[in-house]
């Protein structure tokens, strides 16, 4: 690790007790500072003890240290946690790498943790307004980056996969804005989901379209489908469900969206149409991943599939990448490991339509369809897993709300007492 390597442990320690003491004291700068990680700093910065911890898997430990408090469980709660169990009783069996399991337990679960304890200290709203201003200004560094064809995140060092992220990507001779991702499909599909929290944050209504305007205008230029369907998804579910939003916003927003689709399709259409083969290849690439499924085990790592074939086709041509979540986590746990965060993230895109919808829940739902299209890599895989765990507590802070208010109500009207004799009238 070099010869400063002893100095820059006690170093780290101390900056990161001085960070607790902190974050501890003000939830509020807990949260913004892991904001500003999650937005603005690449994955392959961080520290290496035993294995890599990226900056943001260390600032997520710490906000959730300083902010543990007690919880009321979910359902979703159980699936997650027995997901979590199940890869670590396999990798313990040696049925899962080492990698797939750092992977599931740093940057799925712990996210998922964080996001079910932060509301116990801060108010929704400003947990809405921070995610809504970050991916805001997120937005507005991509579009800069493809207007001047530069990206300085890809300049910050970092470890070994500074090299695998940090290639920049066109599309028919257009630069891709990746912005600190490191993928374009990253960031896109995370401006998507950040689109209801720009509705939910109850800002002015000019400012709220100007703050659309350029998530949407970034997630335009990743020139990712991914992103512009699930950030359509992500609009239209929020001006359906999210309740507390004001009839002429909701009309505003859909009118807006209807103007912007006009305008957009028509010069993504032609930039795909540029792109000619390579968009094409992608979209077959996708459906080519469905020959893994037979490689898939009950439980389990699939093992060294790419050595093999199936129908007589090497399976090696997908080694590289599997751009298929719901596939790639049953290709390294099994099955079950994967149905139960079918589960876990099937019941909250179900309670969004049953129960009252929270952005979290519509940011989570709206990104389904995408699993089926794209690996959790990078940032996006650790920002969907806390809006998950984010989803489940704000549910659960909206049940007790609706309880005390009902409380509250009874107690400050009680009923009529009757007298003796006397009943009560049919």
């Amino acid at each position: 690790m070099g010869e400063s390597s002893p100095l820059l442990v006690p170093l780290g320690l101390c900056a990161g007790l001085v960070a607790l003491f902190l974050f501890r004291a003000s939830p509020r700068a807990a949260f913004v500072a892991w904001s500003l990680v999650l937005f603005f700093v690449p994955i392959w910065v961080g520290a290496t003890v035993g294995f890599f911890w990226a900056a943001l898997t260390l600032m997520t430990i710490a906000a959730i240290v300083a902010n543990l408090a007690d919880l009321r469980l979910a359902a979703v709660d159980g699936f997650v946690a027995a997901f979590a169990l199940l890869v670590l009783a396999l990798f313990a069996l040696e049925l899962a790498t080492l990698s797939a399991t750092v992977i599931a337990i740093l940057q799925w679960m712990l996210p998922y943790a964080w996001g079910r304890v932060v509301l116990a200290r801060l108010p929704a709203r400003f947990v809405t307004r921070t995610i809504a201003a970050m991916a805001t200004a997120a937005a507005v560094l991509a579009l800069l980056e493809f207007a001047t064809g530069l990206n300085p995140f890809v300049l910050i060092p970092g470890s070994g996969a500074v090299d695998e992220w940090s290639q920049l990507q066109t599309r028919a001779s257009f630069l891709r804005a990746e912005g600190a991702f490191g993928h374009s499909i990253a960031l896109g599909a995370s401006l998507a989901m950040s689109c209801s929290f720009i509705i939910a944050a109850r800002w002015r209504p000019a400012v709220m379209l100007l703050s659309l305007l350029a998530v949407i205008g970034a997630i335009v230029v990743t020139f990712s489908r991914i992103g512009l369907v699930t950030a359509g998804l992500a609009i239209a579910a929020t001006i359906v469900f999210l309740p507390g939003i004001a009839r002429g916003v909701r009309w505003t927003v859909a009118t807006a969206g209807a103007l912007a689709a006009a305008v957009v399709v028509p010069i993504v259409g032609i930039v795909f149409a540029d792109a000619g083969g390579e968009a094409g290849g992608s979209a077959e690439y996708r459906i080519g991943l469905l020959s893994l499924l037979s490689q898939v085990e009950l439980l389990g790592t699939a093992g060294e599939w790419s050595a093999r074939a199936d129908d007589g086709i090497s399976l090696g041509a997908y080694a590289g990448s599997v751009d298929n979540t719901a596939l790639l986590i049953a290709l390294r746990f099994g099955w079950v490991p994967m149905l139960l965060v079918a589960a876990a993230l099937g019941s909250i895109a179900i309670a969004m339509v049953t129960r009252r919808a929270n952005p979290a829940a519509i940011a989570v739902a709206s990104q389904l369809p995408a699993l089926f299209a794209v690996a959790l890599i990078t940032q996006f895989g650790m920002f969907l897993w806390f809006l998950a765990g984010l989803a489940v507590a704000w549910r659960i802070a909206d049940d007790q709300a609706a309880t005390d208010a009902v409380l509250t109500d009874v107690s400050s009207h009680p009923p009529k007492r009757l007298q003796p004799g006397r009943a009560a009238a049919p």
